[in-house]
C-alpha cells in the first residue's frame, strides 16, 4: 500500500479528517459539527500538532495531540478519577493524544501504531496520556502493546454514553 505518513494541517483538512473519524468512531453529522468546533480549538493552543497518514493523497487516518495542561475541559473532567487512584500528577510533563483514528478500510496494517509512535517519538514531555472507550478492543489493546496502562477506569464525559479508560505511558513508547 503506498502509504506516506507526515504533518498535517489540522485546522485545513478538518472536514477530511472528521469524515475518517465519523466512519471509524461512528459519528452522525451533528456530533462532527461539534467536534468541528472543538478541533479547530485545539488546534490554537500553544505545542498542538497533527500528523496525518494518506494513502494515494486520500487521508487514511490521523492524530493530533498536545502538551497537557490541568486548565483544558479534558482535564479538568479526568483529574479526580485520577486523583482517587493517586494518578493525578500524570497531568503534569504529559503529552495527551487527543485524537487517533484509522479508516476502517485501513485498519489492521499498522497506521494506528505508526502515527502514534510518530507523534510520541517528537514530544518534549516524559510521558503522554490518553482516554479510550472502556472495553477490550483493538484500540486499547494496542495501547497495551505500545506500553499505556490503565490509569483510571469507568470514567464518565459529559454527553458521552459510554464510560472510558485514561490510560498513560512513558515516552519513547515501548517498541515490538
Amino acid at each position: 500500500m503506498d502509504l506516506a505518513i507526515g504533518p498535517l494541517d489540522l485546522a485545513a483538512r478538518v472536514d477530511e479528517a472528521l469524515a475518517v473519524q465519523a466512519v471509524a468512531f461512528g459519528l452522525g453529522p451533528d456530533e462532527v459539527a461539534v467536534r468541528r468546533q472543538i478541533v479547530q480549538r485545539h488546534m490554537q493552543y500553544n505545542g498542538a500538532r497533527a500528523l496525518g497518514a494518506t494513502s494515494r493523497g486520500r487521508l487514511v487516518g490521523f492524530v493530533y495531540g498536545m502538551p497537557n495542561s490541568r486548565t483544558h475541559w479534558w482535564s479538568t473532567v479526568v483529574e479526580p478519577y485520577l486523583r482517587a487512584g493517586g494518578h493525578d500528577h500524570w497531568l503534569d510533563d504529559s503529552f495527551v493524544i487527543t485524537e487517533l483514528h484509522v479508516h476502517p478500510d485501513h485498519q489492521n496494517r499498522g497506521i494506528g501504531r505508526r502515527l502514534i509512535t510518530a507523534i510520541t517519538d517528537t514530544a518534549a514531555e516524559p510521558r503522554s496520556i490518553l482516554s479510550a472507550i472502556d472495553t477490550e478492543s483493538p484500540a486499547r489493546g494496542l495501547y497495551h502493546a505500545l506500553g499505556y496502562v490503565d490509569l483510571a477506569r469507568q470514567v464518565h464525559f459529559p454527553s458521552a454514553p459510554r464510560p472510558y479508560a485514561v490510560m498513560g505511558a512513558p515516552l519513547p513508547l515501548r517498541r515490538r
